[in-house]
């Protein structure tokens, strides 16, 4: 089973992606962990993204979709997509491997949250440094104040969650990204679920209509 989720910055689209690999057991992938990592271990796409990102540019689409197609070909059960495609080139260039292999998106769930919700999430949003935990003071806050649960860094502020980054990333998304809700409504498999609930009735609405059209 292969799902992608759609949303802006701050929909929520992390926070289910892990929620569904640990309930459906397939793996989850998300563009920013696998540059991490690539860069981590000094891999050939690694590095080449690396000097991209060092130089203050985007990492191109070609090694961005290398790399997570090498990802998906690797995935035996299926693939939970977050953050990939980002555009519709990338989207056409998933659709024609997923033909070559044989296999296909079965769902498109879009994390429908207003942009004013996406602002207030985002600009009370903390990370851990050190394993990359996402907390929020708003809904989601640690167990102590301001520190990880799971290994006791001092949370941070990221730079791109204050207001004026925020509003930024949003114009790149609705520029960008956006047109892919049409694209994947034109193909019949987009389905709309309201990102303003709480995250656990958002994941029994999904893995819910998961269940439903499997049987």
């Amino acid at each position: 089973m292969n799902i992608l989720l759609l949303g802006a910055p701050g929909a929520g689209k992390g926070t289910q992606a892990k929620l569904l690999e640990k309930n459906l057991n397939i793996l989850h992938i998300a563009p920013g962990d696998i540059l991490r990592e690539e860069t981590k271990n000094a891999t050939e796409l690694g590095l080449q993204a690396k000097e991209y990102m060092e130089n203050g540019n985007l990492v191109p689409d070609e090694l961005v979709i290398n790399m997570i197609l090498k990802r998906i070909d690797k995935a035996e059960n299926g693939v939970i997509l977050d953050g990939f495609p980002r555009n519709i080139s990338q989207a056409e260039a998933l659709d024609s491997h997923f033909e070559e292999i044989g296999k296909k998106l079965d769902f498109v769930f879009r994390i429908k949250v207003s942009e004013e919700e996406i602002i207030n999430r985002l600009s009370s949003r903390r990370v851990c440094p050190k394993c990359g935990a996402s907390y929020n003071f708003i809904f989601n806050p640690p167990k102590q104040e301001g520190i990880c649960d799971i290994d006791g860094e001092k949370l941070v502020h990221r730079k791109d969650d204050t207001v004026n980054t925020i509003k930024s990333r949003l114009n790149v998304y609705n520029k960008s990204t956006r047109p892919l809700v049409n694209y994947y409504k034109n193909h019949g498999i987009l389905i709309d679920v309201h990102g303003e609930k709480d995250f656990m009735e958002i994941f029994e609405e999904i893995i819910g209509i998961i269940k439903e059209k499997s049987n």
